[in-house]
């Protein structure tokens, strides 16, 4: 049996309690950064076998874990923050148990995209999530793509790359193109700002960027619809 179990974004006091009770439960939990699982654990009085399980060794270690699956051990995935598989390792070991035909079960809970989404004030009836935007090749042509794109637009990005990619969605979407940036969710200092790109540019140029980023774009507008948006400081 393996579980996928989402971990707090930020705030400790997001994680529920039955994912509580399958980290208690399980054999072995792996873990995108063993120290700050372990952070999380000891914060919950809870003593559990922990296995590195990220990016750089999951093709190295996915058979391995599928045979000791297969062998009746149970698993639990985190990251580091939110849900495993969006945007985090989890997808490469759910798709070999399919495979085997070993039972996965994956628990409600912490993304930072839904309340990013939910609070920009920009559509949501549909939208599309893209992840982080390849830094280098494919870049350019992406762009070109979403900036068509009439569904809301969910991008994750690092505040180092923040006012970078700003730049770039002005160059293809227009300097008007509402968006929403989000850092820093559920924590002390969690900030959502709203505004046309251009304007996000400036703001974000001038005060520098801290914590993880949840960019929501606008979709594009249909010829002869006017979508209107509220801009708040805060």
């Amino acid at each position: 049996m393996l579980y996928l179990v989402p971990t707090p974004i930020g705030n400790l006091k997001d994680i529920t309690l039955r994912a509580l009770e399958v980290l208690k439960e399980v054999d072995l939990i792996l873990a995108e950064d063993t120290r700050t699982t372990s952070h999380l654990l000891n914060h919950y009085q809870i003593q559990k076998s922990l296995t590195p399980y990220h990016q750089h060794n999951e093709h190295k270690i996915v058979q391995h874990l599928v045979s000791q699956l297969q062998e009746g051990r149970t698993m639990a995935v985190v990251t580091d923050a939110g849900t495993p598989g969006i945007s985090d390792p989890a997808f490469l070991l759910v798709r070999e148990c399919v495979r085997h035909g070993i039972k996965v079960e994956c628990l409600p809970g912490a993304t930072a995209f839904v309340p990013a989404l939910v609070n920009s004030g920009i559509p949501t009836n549909r939208f599309v999530f893209e992840g982080f935007l390849p830094p280098k090749k494919g870049r350019q042509t992406m762009l070109k793509q979403l900036a068509q794109e009439e569904r809301t637009i969910i991008l994750y990005e690092s505040p180092m790359r923040l006012v970078r990619t700003l730049g770039d969605l002005r160059e293809f979407f227009g300097d008007d193109r509402h968006a929403s940036v989000s850092r820093e969710l559920t924590k002390l200092f969690e900030e959502n700002k709203r505004g046309t790109l251009a304007e996000l540019e400036t703001y974000f140029t001038e005060k520098g960027v801290k914590g993880e980023i949840v960019l929501i774009i606008a979709g594009a507008e249909k010829p002869g619809r006017k979508t209107e948006y509220l801009d708040n400081e805060n």
